[in-house]
């Protein structure tokens, strides 16, 4: 008979003390910006890609959905870093956005930073709600 055997895992060291991240999150009301953004997920998926880019991150692959005529996208960008998420209501006007990061091997905070503006920019809100939590 196999004996039992728990896992316990190990006390936090220095190096996973490191590998902190970064999650930016975005509840986007009121969007004034082009209808592509909110409605065709492939100019979106494109438009995310183009960002993530831009600001110095690496994309490992993408998965973004439209649901149905008129009806909005989602989508996410899976980074080698972590990822980027984005959700559209277009009948609201409405955008939840998310970037989160990690940090092990270098500090990718100002990139998360830059993604998540870029991105919020082009969305043009009247009303963002922004949060950040800086996680360990």
């Amino acid at each position: 008979m196999k004996e039992s055997t728990s896992v316990h895992p190990p006390p936090a060291s220095t190096a996973q003390r490191q590998a902190t991240g970064l999650h930016l999150i975005g509840d986007l009301h009121g969007c004034r910006c082009d209808s592509r953004l909110m409605l065709d997920a492939e100019h979106l998926e494109s438009f995310c890609k183009e960002r993530v880019a831009a600001a110095g991150l690496t994309t490992v692959g993408t998965l973004f959905h439209r649901f149905g005529e008129g009806g909005g996208v989602t989508g996410v960008v899976v980074l080698a870093e972590s990822h980027l998420s984005i959700h559209t209501w277009p009948e609201a006007g409405y955008v939840t956005l998310d970037v989160y990061v990690c940090n092990y091997s270098t500090n990718n905070r100002p990139k998360a930073q830059k993604l998540f503006d870029d991105i919020q920019a082009a969305f043009n809100p009247v009303d963002p709600h922004l949060h950040r939590v800086d996680r360990a």
